[in-house]
């Protein structure tokens, strides 16, 4: 009993940390175009970390992107550290000058983002593959331009409003 509690006490307390806001101050004069930086052929790194911080999965991303001046299709092939491997294709459609909507299989509607300056932000909820099944969770996903050929990725992880993790993710151009 002891031990659900101090983990129901520290699911609370993560709950309430701070997250970016596209309203905070940009730190760059880059500006970040989903468009530019993911056509052609992207790798990324990166791990999802349980609540109390745990790794728990690690993985490697090859991403081939096509933009054809209104649809932005990322197909995902992911390598998991245990060896499993999952391919995803995201459709992502240009809506306005910094805003995008998108779909992909297990992701339950659309997901919605926005551009500002170097920093994207994208939310939306899947039904998200794990070893025993899937588990249906929401993602606050937020990128950041750290360099013409290099973008942060953390994503704020949810599951019936508390978050279980947090995913962080490298992408580089090749």
């Amino acid at each position: 009993m002891k031990k659900i509690l101090t983990v129901l006490v520290l699911a609370g307390l993560t709950a309430c940390t701070g997250k970016p806001d596209l309203s905070d101050t940009t730190l760059s004069e880059r500006d970040l175009n989903l468009e530019e930086f993911f056509e052609g052929e992207t790798v990324a790194y990166g791990q999802f970390q349980d609540v109390l911080g745990n790794v728990q999965r690690r993985f490697k991303v090859e991403i081939n992107g096509a933009w054809d001046g209104r649809i932005l299709t990322l197909v995902e092939d992911f390598v998991y550290d245990d060896g499993a491997t999952e391919r995803r294709t995201w459709t992502l459609e240009k809506t306005g000058k910094d805003t995008w909507k998108g779909t992909a299989p297990g992701v339950i509607g659309e997901a919605l983002g926005k551009e500002r300056g170097d920093t994207f932000n994208w939310k939306y909820q899947i039904d998200l593959p794990i070893k025993t099944g899937t588990m249906l969770v929401k993602f606050d996903d937020w990128m950041w331009l750290m360099a013409e050929d290099r973008l942060l990725n953390r994503a704020y992880v949810t599951r019936y409003g508390v978050r279980i993790g947090e995913a962080i993710i490298s992408f580089e151009k090749e």
